[in-house]
């Protein structure tokens, strides 16, 4: 299920639509960040390579890499492995 939440971006209000999940950890990675929300979202857009492309895409793509990065730190991907 899709929730739907308001951020702005330059001053403008838009609707962004997320599952729960992706929600809870855009928190964690805006907090990693040191940033609100609405603030790593603007980060997010503003960095994405493809700025006609969709922005929950990004944000989704954004969150995976994030989370890949921590559990790398953790533990590297074994040799030969996609990762490593």
């Amino acid at each position: 299920m899709l929730v739907k939440r308001s951020v702005r971006l330059s001053g403008h209000a838009t609707s962004l639509a997320l599952e729960p999940e992706f929600w809870a950890a855009l928190a964690t990675l805006a907090d990693s960040w040191g940033l609100g929300i609405d603030q790593a979202v603007a980060r997010i857009d503003a960095d994405r390579e493809n700025p006609a492309g969709n922005l929950t895409s990004a944000i989704r793509v954004q969150v995976l890499d994030h989370f890949r990065r921590l559990a790398d730190q953790v533990q590297p991907p074994p040799e030969g492995s996609a990762g490593g």
